[in-house]
């Protein structure tokens, strides 16, 4: 039997370690990175204060080290301490980020419990713009 979305998303949540906002800014102080896999118009509308953004459907390629249009802050640190969101959460996006990042070798990536609204929500830095 094919599995439908939900499963997926169960299945990547099941694997996931989803932390708070409170959590994740704990995790910036002591230079993780936040990594913001939502679209561009979505990154410049508002995103979190000091976050790169590499879209969900471009993170294999910018993180594989083997890529060759990898990104160099991302690719080859598979130990690097990566905090992964999107919008909301349940978010399949993350979800979907942080299965792909452990995929590819990252041992220390987590997922921002309810993305971008709750991080707001807790009064955490945002910014709007280029």
């Amino acid at each position: 039997m094919a599995l439908g979305l939900k499963d997926l998303v169960q299945q990547a949540r099941q694997a996931a370690t989803e932390i708070s906002p409170e959590e994740a800014q704990q995790a910036i102080d002591q230079g993780a990175l936040m990594l913001d896999v939502r679209e561009p118009r979505e990154f410049l509308e508002r995103r979190v204060a000091g976050a790169k953004n590499i879209p969900r459907g471009l993170l294999e390629l910018k993180a594989a080290a083997d890529s060759p249009v990898n990104d160099p802050e991302l690719a080859g640190h598979p130990e690097e301490h990566v905090v992964v969101y999107c919008t909301k959460s349940p978010s399949a996006r993350s979800l979907f980020a942080a299965q792909t990042l452990a995929t590819l070798g990252y041992t220390n990536v987590r997922v921002l419990d309810g993305g971008l609204n709750a991080w707001g929500d807790a009064g955490l830095p945002t910014e709007e713009g280029t």
